[in-house]
């Protein structure tokens, strides 16, 4: 049962979809469950494998699984088999507790373009738990070892097919800038961005107007790109791009984080110390 379950489980992981382990990790009374089984259970809340038990309390363990994929947040559930109206609906005289992981895709970074600032980028991507996508004709296995997937024959960007919850970087230092951002905009990237001077970015965001493409669209392009870290080196320059990634993933402001101290409330000591300056 353990084998069958874990080749399961590494099918699914290949599959790079949702999927959520549920494991029974406390049982009191009579279960059809024991402590310690397990279910793996799909983005449509169906058990692909295992047991947790049956009827009522297979269904909501599944039902709490798709609420955990959902948040991306672990849960403990307590299922009450001894009550037909408040508890799961199938009184066996137990009650048991089911602790609930969920497992989520990596979103993807992809990096069109090779070089210094490409390789970083790769690098760090892929330390931030991404999955790393390098589409560049010129790009080497040997530069990229951290990539999931290295793209070399898209002449056109038509293997530029990034999902919504991804993010696309253009580093071809000028080459086709203008050409692969059009091709990003054809998606729903959330990110998009272009690693380039002021100059240069002007002149690609230029193109894109004259090539009627809408304000909002142009909009959703972030050039020049990066957070304003002083960036000069390749791995800096990389450094602030990767960095606002994370932020517009974690949905997060970019503020110091002493200046959010600042915002909140002062401590006790803080107010005294304050009263006693004068």
């Amino acid at each position: 049962m353990a084998k069958e379950f874990l080749d399961y489980l590494l099918s699914i992981r290949q599959q790079n979809v949702p999927y959520a382990v549920a494991t029974v990790i406390d049982v009191v009374g009579s279960t059809s469950a024991k402590t310690g089984s397990k279910a793996l259970i799909d983005a449509n809340g169906r058990v692909v494998t295992g047991w947790v038990g049956g009827g009522c309390a297979e269904s909501s363990t599944c039902l709490a699984a798709q609420k955990c994929m959902e948040s991306g947040e672990t849960d403990i559930i307590e299922i009450d088999l001894d009550d037909e109206v408040l508890g799961a609906g199938m009184p066996c005289g137990g009650h048991m507790r089911v602790y609930i992981e969920p497992s989520l895709p990596k979103p993807s970074v992809w990096i069109m373009g090779h070089g210094a600032v490409a390789e970083h980028l790769c690098q760090l991507a892929d330390l931030m738990g991404f999955s790393v996508i390098v589409n560049d004709s010129m790009a080497e296995r040997e530069k990229f070892p951290d990539a999931a997937q290295l793209i070399t024959d898209d002449i056109d960007y038509s293997l530029l097919i990034p999902k919504a919850e991804d993010f696309v970087v253009i580093a071809t230092q000028h080459k086709g800038d203008h050409e692969s951002i059009s091709r990003a905009l054809a998606s729903n990237a959330q990110y998009i961005a272009l690693i380039a001077s002021r100059k240069r970015s002007r002149l690609v965001l230029d193109y894109l107007r004259d090539k009627k493409f809408s304000d909002s669209d142009i909009k959703r392009v972030m050039a020049p790109c990066g957070l304003d870290i002083g960036a000069r080196a390749p791995a800096e320059i990389a450094l602030s791009v990767i960095s606002e990634i994370v932020m517009v993933r974690r949905q997060a402001s970019g503020v110091r984080m002493r200046d959010t101290l600042h915002q909140e409330a002062p401590s006790p000591k803080a107010i005294a110390g304050s009263k006693s300056g004068n």
